[in-house]
């Protein structure tokens, strides 16, 4: 997948303040100070997309990004530029820590599980995991709304760079060991470096397989 076009659309209080539901939709979600935004800024190569903060809570509503997307990389072929497909990428509100009052925090917490449950083309849920951490309840407790909600998701490991690669990879088997723990089937996962653009192709030929179906 070679993106196109990469912008910023809207900044939406609640789900049924956003864009019209016309185009599929991939939302990215994790604990605060997680990497999201380096994240996202790494997969659209634009550093300048989404706002990046070191302290928590950046993000506080639901952010739409318009994408146009072709599948390949000779985007000079016209065959291939009809095959242009428009999505959008959503970044969501980080769950867990992060220096707000407790209303605002569970008003955060109402929209996000609003906006999963009933935004009607959302197709993936990306919830992104430190790797540079043992299993974190948050996590695991957040995976388990998603299953009971029956969301589909994909687990992304971000800032391998920032440790050991036997750490991350420790790190990782920790998390999926934990996981069987109360789950049958595992979910398609990802370890991710924003720094190294670790994971990238992985995961927009990803996107490109289910916005083309194949």
């Amino acid at each position: 997948m070679v993106i196109k076009i990469a912008k910023y659309v809207i900044s939406s209080p609640s789900y049924d303040k956003c864009p019209a539901a016309d185009r599929k939709e991939y939302a990215f979600i994790g604990r605060s100070n997680v990497g999201k935004s380096s994240l996202i800024n790494m997969l659209c190569n634009n550093d300048k997309l989404a706002k990046t903060s070191g302290s928590p809570g950046k993000t506080q509503l639901i952010n739409h990004f318009e994408m146009l997307s072709v599948a390949g990389a000779n985007t000079a072929d016209k065959k291939v530029e009809k095959q242009a497909v428009k999505w959008y990428l959503v970044d969501l509100p980080g769950y867990g820590f992060a220096k707000v009052s407790i209303s605002s925090r569970r008003r955060w917490e109402q929209m996000i599980e609003n906006y999963l449950r009933k935004r009607e083309n959302l197709t993936m849920v990306f919830v992104l995991i430190d790797s540079r951490h043992t299993p974190q309840k948050i996590d695991l407790e957040f995976l388990e709304q998603l299953k009971l909600w029956q969301i589909p998701f994909c687990l992304v490991f971000t800032k391998s760079d920032k440790e050991n690669q036997s750490v991350v990879s420790k790190n990782v088997k920790l998390f999926l060991a934990a996981m069987r723990k109360t789950w049958q089937f595992l979910p398609q996962h990802f370890v991710t470096s924003a720094i190294k653009k670790t994971g990238r192709d992985k995961i927009l030929a990803l996107i490109d397989e289910m916005n083309t179906g194949k």
